[in-house]
């Protein structure tokens, strides 16, 4: 059986808080372990005799001793198991896997990607407050932040991906909780300048929280260049084989959550006792997570799903750069397609993100390219149905190559305005390169065209 996390509690020599320090029966990698490793053997260590592969903790529920074992679990969710609801073994093995290979303090999986973006917005902010966002994000994440949080009360500022330094920090607000922004973004494949927007959040005394799923923790480290809070959606390269959906929220554990701003972590939490994450947490942003928004929403994944993703996870290391190596064959060549108006891709030298991607992914841009196409609409319809090999589907980041047009799709619900801020129009394609023979992958590219 898995062995889950204890904790041991010292008392402060003045005081009543408690400071709490994470105790494993497992294994610990050395720190200095490479990522090769970590995609392995993090988070899972069998011991004697116990099975290699980590196994699958199929229970909703758990037992305790007694009724006042029950009860100072109730008081303290950290001592021990609850309910799966909020945590189970088998997804506790996978937190920490991520947490490891992001080079976080702690992670929290949840039932999509958006559910992760959700929840790091609504962990710290509430009705009255704001949060700035970079304009080119994915178009479902756009919905979220400028719909439905609105309706809740929570104002996005929309600022552009390229801003200065001086424009991002006009954007601010006193009310203004975090900034969150995209290291690769879906689909215009802009290139999020991590360390200046740190820098402004910081000023501001505010966390950047970083969506990081198209580059993934082997391609990108966020929290190195000054992100304080990491999310994915894990059905993307994590999975890589479209079989589960999720998402995962990864705290850096660095963030000043003390600073005066984040009464919701400083100050006595009325929902669960009167907790002060501060003072009773060592990562108290991925606590509070939990303990509060975890427990009243439930949006936790199955344990089925999440002993998935740990498989897609192992081959995370090997499986990025032939993605990368794929797609800059295929960028290229679709560069050499008189077709073709335009190209975006990061690892091309003529991109307008190269050098920043240079500077922040220096091992590869990931296996999505998106391209515009000559005639539109209906002649990007008529390349993308012409595909043999490709699918045309609702995904990306998978192990097989696929298609999909954005405006007419995933970015249905945009404005115009919205879509051209997203860098998007009607002949965008996105195209996610799989890991078949590149030779394959382009010689069917080049029958669609032909039969244009």
């Amino acid at each position: 059986m898995i062995q889950y996390k204890r904790y041991v509690y010292h008392k402060k020599p003045q005081g009543r808080h408690y400071i709490i320090q994470e105790v494993t029966t497992l294994k610990e990698l050395k720190k200095d372990a490479k990522l090769e490793t970590k995609c392995l053997h993090a988070g899972y260590t069998p011991k004697n005799g116990e099975p290699r592969v980590m196994p699958i903790v199929q229970s909703t529920t758990y037992v305790y001793d007694s009724t006042n074992s029950v009860a100072d679990v109730f008081d303290d969710p950290t001592l021990s198991l609850i309910y799966s609801r909020f945590e189970n073994p088998t997804t506790d093995a996978v937190e920490k896997k991520i947490a490891a290979l992001e080079g976080g303090a702690a992670a929290m999986c949840t039932s999509s990607g958006q559910a992760a973006s959700l929840l790091s917005i609504l962990n710290i902010c509430e009705a009255g407050d704001s949060f700035i966002a970079s304009s080119s994000i994915y178009g479902g994440t756009i919905n979220l932040f400028g719909f439905t949080l609105k309706k809740m009360g929570i104002e996005c500022i929309w600022v552009d991906v390229n801003a200065t330094e001086e424009e991002l920090n006009a954007a601010f607000k006193p009310n203004t909780k975090c900034v969150f922004g995209e290291t690769i973004a879906n689909p215009a494949l802009t290139v999020f300048d991590i360390e200046l927007w740190a820098k402004a959040a910081h000023a501001h005394n505010v966390p950047l929280i970083v969506d990081n799923t198209f580059a993934t923790p082997v391609l990108c480290r966020p929290i190195e260049w000054g992100a304080d809070i990491v999310v994915h959606s894990t059905s993307k390269y994590m999975d890589g084989h479209a079989v589960q959906v999720g998402g995962v929220i990864v705290d850096s554990g660095k963030f000043n959550w003390d600073n005066g701003k984040f009464p919701c972590l400083s100050e006595p939490d009325e929902s669960y006792h009167g907790t002060v994450y501060t003072k009773q947490y060592p990562v108290p942003y991925i606590t509070k997570a939990r303990m509060q928004l975890m427990r009243d929403f439930g949006c936790y994944p199955a344990a089925h799903s999440s002993f998935l993703l740990n498989l897609g996870l192992e081959t995370l290391a090997v499986r990025m750069p032939v993605y990368c190596s794929n797609a800059m064959k295929v960028a290229k060549f679709f560069q050499s397609c008189d077709k073709v108006i335009s190209v975006s891709y990061p690892g091309l030298e003529t991109d307008k993100y190269h050098d920043r991607a240079q500077k922040y992914l220096p091992n590869g841009t990931s296996g999505v390219i998106s391209f515009s196409i000559k005639g539109g609409r209906s002649e990007a319809v008529k390349f993308m149905d012409n595909l043999e090999l490709a699918s045309n589907e609702v995904h990306v980041a998978d192990i097989r190559t696929c298609v999909l047009h954005p405006a007419s799709a995933t970015h249905r619900q945009l404005s115009d305005e919205q879509l051209v801020a997203a860098g998007i129009d009607g002949g965008l394609i996105r195209f996610s390169v799989g890991l078949e023979n590149v030779d394959d992958i382009i010689a069917d590219i080049k029958q669609a065209f032909d039969r244009m």
